[in-house]
């Protein structure tokens, strides 16, 4: 290859051109950067090549010889089709390679072919022959090219269409010899610091390791160069984000003063005592309301913990200044509880409450308009009806989203252009280990409620099988005579053809009229109208209803204290935070709690998600395996646009690393070096930052 530049698009390279190249494009890969930052997956140690003669069962080694013969055929003792080739090399022995169901290598091993083949010796338990069962392999040709296959630390690549390993490996072999400079955009005081190699070391050494590199290290992506470059990807995130943050405390906002009249305020309204953990919570938020610069603070606390009563104190602040809040949720029936939590507790102080949601009538809405509008309602509580054009603050001052998540950037801007440069906190319940959510929401502080209120004891939670299903009813029979409550928990509203499990409507009918006809039993889901939600809501939080048949339309919100049992109806067909969720509806009374998880056929994955259902209530714990079960992506879902598309990182597996990464991005940007290596940082960020990271632009 003639001398190339990271940029150079790799359809014009000459072992590419152009149909390969639109190929590689609509894998991510357009430029030879591109390329060089998909790192293989795993390494084979193909330095060990033995001849045929030389081989013992039990070893794994490479051997290279020439296919004699290659069949696919039944096997005798089983339907199973087995494709074998028995290999003869220069010493003389021969070999069988045998794969099950490998009906697909014919045409591909065939009789005459030069191959390399890597796997572990065995003596078959059918035949007694030794043998080398589903072998690596690789068909070799005479391009002068096989040491770098052979006889060394080979890097595996996931094959790209038609694109082989062996072919991908020679291109990013020819691209690495085609650049023997590179430039370096990593500080060098950052780099000099941590130790890394400069980034062209990084590179050759991930890619084509030297003889001697540590294999394990390679394959935990543990390597000198892996790590540099990891820490890389995120160390340029983190100083974005670093550099967004900057830019968002520069703003001009609202000075809220935290005064004896607020405090005083705030202990009238206090229903008890705060935990300590809420305490410091609520003063790392009255410092950021105290700032000349809109605050933006992210509240995590997992189910239970009080994050409410922690906004509503911080919306006293706001309301003593004599500013609105605002407060949106993602469901009519959350927002309806927060409506009648902020109205129980701030109406006797003279504040005033108004809920606006998008099922009222439009007198309702033209009404609460009205009093927005002059100033007249203190707090307004509400769904995406909050956001809309027609819903005009006379002086919005302070903004709660509860569960941000569910809603989309453009909604949550919507809602701060009511205001002037409004103070936001959001909020949610779904717990993210904590520099993930640094990472995740990196222009938000982050505060963290880590203590539950005193008084809950602990929910007992049980895996249970249908068959106990008659001991689950007559267990709920005792709760609900003692006064108790139960909530019961379907995944679908009604039967699904393609999902068998239990429908809310039809768990309904049978526990009203068979099961518990001397019970008052109640039906919640998202499909009933507002009125009728809002009037079983009602009958249940009064105990006039004992069980309440629901889908997980009541995961986030419901707080009802009576209530002492969750029973989730194929438990197994629900994500783990949902299930989380779940069980943090009750235990939220001094009385004994328990979730049961009544559990039909599972697989691994959700046997997982039970155990540790039954194992722990550590919201942050189970975060943790969930976001290992499901992995990032699906974890925070597809449409939240925080998180980008890592190239050589995972946010799982290098999590230490992104705590470094973002310690030293933030010492970075906020003491560099110099203000020209500043500038140079700043503009390589924004010059990769769209298509590199999917994220906005930054400065």
């Amino acid at each position: 290859m003639n001398r190339i530049e990271p940029e150079t698009p790799l359809e014009r390279l000459k072992s590419v051109g152009r149909q390969r190249g639109r190929l590689l494009a609509g894998k991510g890969l357009a430029t030879v950067e591109d390329l060089l930052y998909r790192l293989p997956f795993r390494y084979e140690d193909r330095s060990n090549v033995k001849p045929l003669s030389a081989l013992v069962v039990g070893e794994t080694a490479t051997v290279i010889g020439e296919i004699q013969a290659a069949q696919s055929f039944q096997a005798r003792r089983s339907r199973v089709r087995l494709f074998e080739a028995r290999v003869r090399d220069e010493s003389g022995a021969a070999l069988v390679m045998k794969w099950f169901h490998g009906d697909y290598l014919q045409g591909i091993l065939e009789r005459g072919k030069r191959v390399a083949f890597y796997g572990k010796v065995e003596l078959d338990s059918y035949s007694g022959q030794v043998c080398i069962l589903h072998p690596e392999y690789e068909l070799l040709d005479d391009d002068q090219d096989s040491q770098l296959h052979l006889g060394r630390i080979v890097p595996i690549y996931e094959a790209l269409g038609r694109l082989t390993t062996r072919q991908l490996r020679k291109l990013v072999h020819g691209c690495l010899e085609a650049m023997p400079e590179l430039d370096d955009p990593l500080p060098e005081t950052v780099r000099r610091r941590m130790g890394f190699p400069n980034r062209i070391e990084a590179l050759w050494q991930t890619h084509f390791p030297a003889p001697g590199a540590d294999l394990q290290a390679l394959k935990s992506f543990r390597s000198p160069g892996q790590v540099r470059l990891i820490f890389e990807e995120f160390f340029f995130l983190e100083c974005g984000l670093a550099l967004k943050r900057q830019k968002a405390r520069a703003a001009r906002g609202i000075a809220f003063c935290l005064n004896d009249r607020a405090r005083n305020k705030i202990k009238q309204v206090l229903p008890f005592k705060p935990t300590m953990a809420q305490k410091r919570v609520l003063k790392e938020i009255a410092g950021d309301m105290a700032q000349p610069a809109p605050m933006n603070r992210l509240l995590q606390g997992d189910v239970g913990s009080g994050k409410t009563i922690v906004a509503l104190e911080a919306a006293v602040i706001a309301l003593e200044n004599d500013y609105q809040v605002a407060v949106m949720a993602p469901t009519e029936i959350l927002a309806a509880q927060h409506f009648l939590y902020f109205k129980r507790l701030l109406e006797p102080a003279g504040y005033v409450v108004v809920l606006l949601t998008g099922s009222m009538s439009a007198a309702d809405k033209k009404k609460f308009r009205r009093l927005i509008a002059e100033g007249l309602a203190h707090v307004v509580i509400g769904t995406h009806a909050v956001i809309s054009d027609n819903v005009a603050f006379q002086r919005l001052g302070f903004i709660v989203i509860d569960e941000q998540h569910r809603f989309g950037v453009m909604q949550r801007w919507r809602l701060l252009q009511k205001g002037e440069h409004p103070d936001v906190l959001v909020m949610t319940a779904t717990p993210i280990p904590r520099t993930l959510a640094l990472t995740l929401y990196g222009e938000l502080d982050v505060s963290v409620i880590d203590e539950l209120p005193p008084g809950r004891s602990p929910i007992v939670t049980r895996k249970l099988p249908f068959a106990d299903e008659e001991k689950v009813f007559a267990f709920i029979r005792r709760q609900v005579q003692a006064g108790q409550q139960v909530y019961v928990v379907c995944p679908l509203i009604e039967e699904s053809e393609t999902k068998q499990v239990a429908a809310a409507q039809d768990v309904y009918d049978r526990l009203a009229k068979k099961v518990f006809p001397d019970l008052e039993v109640g039906l919640l889901h998202g499909r009933l109208p507002t009125a009728d939600k809002e009037a079983v809501m009602q009958a249940f939080t009064s105990n006039k209803v004992g069980v309440l048949v629901s889908t997980t339309v009541i995961e986030v919100g419901v707080d009802v204290p009576n209530a002492t049992v969750m029973l989730i109806v194929h438990a197994e067909s629900f994500g783990l935070s949902q299930l989380h969720q779940l069980r943090g509806r009750v235990g939220r009374g001094a009385e004994r709690s328990y979730c049961l998880l009544m559990c039909g056929e599972t697989n691994p994955t959700a046997e997982e998600r039970i155990r540790t259902m039954v194992e722990t209530q550590d919201g942050f714990r189970i975060a943790d395996v969930d976001l290992q079960l499901r992995g990032p992506g699906e974890f925070f879902g597809t449409k939240q646009s925080g998180l980008p598309t890592f190239r050589v990182a995972d946010v799982i597996r290098d999590r230490e690393m992104l705590e470094l990464a973002r310690g030293e991005a933030t010492a970075f940007v906020q003491n560099p070096p110099g203000k020209r290596v500043l500038v140079e940082l700043v503009d390589y960020i924004r010059n990769k930052w769209q298509r590199r990271y999917g994220l906005v632009q930054v400065g």
